[in-house]
């Protein structure tokens, strides 16, 4: 069965934009709906930060839709660092490039089809407060 499940798994491959600095990784989470969007995610992938972009791949991902949520975590402590009024310290982004008001996009708005070949997209990361 394990063969099987190989088989049926694709590549997720997100190029994370905007990113202003070479400090600490990107952090990409792949979320089913469920745990969308403060829960456990499916996948959690982490790549170094530089200045620019930088391309992230969750190698085995099943077909399925999934939201995307990222972030620059520019310390390297694990977390997307607020304010005490909860606005983000650190780049943030999520698929599609969906709009943020007061609270994360819907899942919708998020997420991503990825198929039996897998899928390329890109989102842009925001950042609401300078270093």
């Amino acid at each position: 069965m394990k063969g099987a499940a190989a088989v049926l798994a694709a590549a997720l491959t997100v190029t994370v934009q905007g990113v202003r600095n070479g400090e600490g990784e990107i952090v990409l989470a792949v979320c089913e709906e469920t745990a969308y969007p403060a829960g456990r995610c499916a996948f959690r992938i982490t790549a170094p930060a530089a200045e620019g972009s930088v391309r992230v791949t969750a190698p085995d991902v099943p077909p399925g839709t999934y939201a995307l949520r990222a972030y620059h975590d520019e310390n390297g402590n694990g977390q997307l660092d607020r304010n005490i009024l909860g606005v983000p310290r650190e780049g943030f982004g999520f698929g599609n490039d969906a709009p943020v008001l007061l609270s994360p996009p819907s899942f919708r708005d998020a997420a991503v089809t990825v198929g039996e070949d897998g899928v390329a997209t890109a989102l842009t990361l925001r950042y609401w407060i300078s270093p």
